[in-house]
């Protein structure tokens, strides 16, 4: 009989939190599980496996980085929408059955959607042959310091997930570095390795490197870093070579505009670049926010890196990921706060003037979340139980 998982995956920003979902749901369909992937987050065309069925809900994203949610006329979502989100979306669970159901982000993050994950949560409990319930969440998770908050988490983690999958390194980073409670939930905690993206072939760097490339992943929250970066190049920055600035498909179309209007000659500005990985491995210097995905591409590619993480509205994820590699000498960091044309340019040049300290970070997690996935929804697999316990407690027996 084939297994089957539902995917719940919400993005409000950026899509990281959709290509790591979508990377695990290929690995899965690859394997022979059949899978659902419900996306909350508004449309956009990234290649998947042709097994996957994607499940668009009604399109919510965040109006701004203060994460207002809006629908994709820029409204604030009322009931309507969430009566027409819910509907759906356990519409979508009674279709595909699923052995498993993977929630991205939530309990540790995703509240203001517990009017739609609170119903799936109560259906996953209620079915005839219960479904596994997982939590996905990435290496670092953004919560405010309020110790209830922190009790709340564990509470539910414990009362209705049967696993959380944390795609990181343990050893490089561990969750309870952003969540303290972690080791209250200890026997629920599976680190899969950081879920990387595949391996793009060309653009290896040598004495050719040339450009300096600016990204900023999404855009939705990157104008006041392509901005300065336009102002460091027009400083004198590097102005020999020539530059590249990504702007992201989420940059508003006006700010898009006046970007390109600004740019001195020597500067290209793109919305996006599907050779992104081989562009950082032929570039001088690569400047960025450092969320999730843009992070692995940097280290992969070894290139020379710039982080300036984004840290508005109490953000702290992107900054912890930023300062402990900052730490270990593989990127200069730029705090927000403290950017601007000059302190940019300052780590342009420091970070063109020497190589990046090597990493050792495992990179294998999307096979070995499909696995672990694969193991709690093949109890009868003689190979699946010892798998699964002897990376975390005695989950299989839950």
């Amino acid at each position: 009989m084939t297994r089957s998982v539902l995917f719940h995956v919400q993005y409000l920003l950026g899509i990281g939190h959709l290509q790591r979902s979508l990377r695990i749901a290929d690995a899965l369909a690859g394997d022979g599980i059949a899978v659902t992937l419900v996306c909350g987050g508004a449309p956009v065309a990234l290649p998947m496996h042709k097994s996957v069925r994607f499940v668009q809900l009604t399109p919510v994203r965040s109006r701004d980085a203060g994460f207002a949610l809006v629908d994709s006329a820029g409204t604030p979502i009322d009931d309507g929408v969430r009566d027409e989100r819910r509907a759906a979306l356990l519409a979508a669970f009674a279709e595909a059955r699923p052995d498993a159901v993977v929630i991205e982000g939530f309990p540790f993050a995703r509240r203001a959607f517990r009017f739609e994950l609170d119903p799936l949560i109560a259906a996953t409990h209620a079915a005839p042959k219960r479904p596994r319930l997982i939590c996905s969440v990435r290496d670092i998770v953004a919560m405010r310091d309020d110790p209830q908050r922190h009790r709340e988490t564990v509470e539910r983690v414990r009362r209705d997930f049967d696993a959380v999958l944390v795609h990181g390194d343990a050893a490089f980073l561990a969750l309870d570095a952003s969540f303290p409670a972690a080791p209250a939930i200890a026997d629920r905690l599976i680190y899969t390795g950081y879920i990387a993206p595949p391996a793009e072939p060309g653009g290896a760097r040598g004495s050719d490197a040339d450009e300096v490339v600016v990204s900023v992943g999404g855009g939705a929250a990157g104008h006041a870093l392509l901005r300065t970066a336009l102002a460091a190049r027009r400083s004198g920055c590097l102005a020999e070579r020539p530059w590249r600035l990504l702007a992201g498909a989420n940059l508003p179309e006006a700010d898009f505009a006046a970007l390109r209007a600004d740019a001195p000659e020597g500067v290209v500005i793109e919305r996006f670049r599907h050779d992104f990985g081989a562009l950082l491995r032929g570039c001088r210097v690569s400047v960025s926010q450092a969320g999730y995905n843009t992070v692995l591409d940097i280290l992969a590619a070894r290139a020379r890196a710039v982080l300036v993480p984004f840290a508005a509205q109490r953000e702290t994820e992107q900054l912890v990921r930023a300062e402990r590699l900052a730490a270990l000498g593989a990127v200069e960091l730029v705090r927000e706060s403290e950017l601007s044309a000059e302190t940019l340019a300052a780590a342009i040049l420091r970070a063109a003037r020497r190589e990046p300290s090597p990493l050792a970070i495992d990179t294998d997690g999307a096979a070995r979340s499909a696995r672990i996935i694969a193991a709690l929804i093949r109890p009868g697999d003689p190979d699946s139980g010892g798998f699964v316990a002897g990376l975390s407690g005695s989950i299989i027996g839950r």
